[in-house]
């Protein structure tokens, strides 16, 4: 838990589903509390699965014109000022290209070229319109380094996603399923959104017990373990908000003030 009597020093605050309702903007109390947090001088991390050029917004909307950011779920760091990336952990989509084709052959798959766009075998649902969109096949999407492969099976259910998923190793790689329909996401082997931070929180000197983050996806896993303090959003799956220490409001309701005001009102 967060030292008694005393406000965290980073934060680590999920974008869609958590500070915001993906497609809508953030709410002025949203925006109010988190810069309150700033203002008091404690780092607000925006911790997110999106990429580097859909996470800018987000800076805007909060009104963030320094500090760090974790993209891509903690595999691109980058330094808010400049809006650039610090470090990129990429890895070798091909074999998991290969490895999830014959899973799925079906599967529409997308990766990200850091601050330029993304390459893509087709179009998915609720693609963001920001960077470059390329068509390409399976061997060109596979031939450079990426920090993230996204996944979609329009033919299929979550439930069998996960059950085909089941026999599914790639070295080098890990993945984690989405929260609403079949989707999935590959990462380097070990990145994760608490991976990074805890490097993140070492850089910055902050104690453990210092540290509070707020989610409500499957990728939030290892963020809430992370945290001396983790707070999942009560539209968070069931799963997910067993994992936390506590559970608060809805994205439609604010859940994310409601916590901050409590330190930063």
């Amino acid at each position: 838990m967060v030292d008694v009597g005393g406000a965290p020093e980073l934060v680590a605050l999920d974008v869609d589903g958590t500070l915001l309702r993906t497609g809508s903007p953030i709410t002025a109390r949203v925006v109010a509390a988190v810069r309150a947090a700033v203002a008091a001088g404690t780092y607000v991390v925006i911790t997110t699965g999106r990429t580097l050029l859909t996470t800018r917004p987000v800076f805007t909307e909060l009104g963030l014109v320094e500090g760090h950011a974790l993209c891509s779920n903690g595999a691109v760091h980058i330094d808010v000022a400049r809006g650039v990336p610090v470090t990129v952990r990429n890895f070798d989509p091909a074999p998991a290209v290969s490895a999830l084709r014959k899973l799925f052959p079906s599967m529409i798959f997308a990766v990200e070229k850091v601050g330029v766009g993304i390459w893509a075998t087709g179009f998915s649902p609720g693609e963001f319109s920001i960077g470059d969109y390329v068509l390409v096949d399976d061997g060109a999407l596979g031939s450079e380094p990426t920090p993230r492969l996204n996944g979609w099976w329009p033919d299929g259910s979550l439930e069998e996603l996960l059950h085909r998923l089941r026999s599914l190793e790639v070295p080098g790689a890990s993945w984690v399923h989405g929260e609403f329909g079949p989707w999935l996401t590959v990462a380097p082997d070990g990145v994760s959104k608490g991976w990074a931070l805890e490097r993140l929180r070492t850089s910055l000197g902050i104690a453990p017990t210092r540290t509070l983050a707020i989610g409500d996806g499957y990728n939030d896993r290892e963020m809430l373990e992370w945290a001396a303090h983790s707070v999942a959003m009560s539209n968070a799956p069931a799963d997910v908000r067993a994992l936390a220490d506590e559970v608060t409001a809805d994205v439609v309701d604010d859940g994310v003030a409601v916590v901050l005001e409590r330190w930063f009102g």
